[in-house]
């Protein structure tokens, strides 16, 4: 049986991510790497859609501000 996921799990999932992501995305941008910068903002924005829907107040933790 495939245990589901309950909201607080997402959520908490989808932060963590949201952290690492932008952690990347920093470094590529300080690396000039913009094809993989390009390719992370595509996670970026998939995972801050998903936490707004969430009702995740994305102020406080949103460091890359695009």
């Amino acid at each position: 049986m495939v245990d589901e996921m309950n909201n607080a799990e997402i959520m908490k999932n989808a932060m963590d991510d949201f952290k690492d992501i932008q952690e990347y995305m920093i470094l590529a941008k300080e690396e000039n790497a913009s094809r993989t910068y390009a390719k992370l903002k595509e996670q970026y924005l998939i995972l801050k859609a998903l936490l707004g829907s969430l009702g995740v107040n994305l102020t406080d933790i949103d460091r890359i501000k695009e």
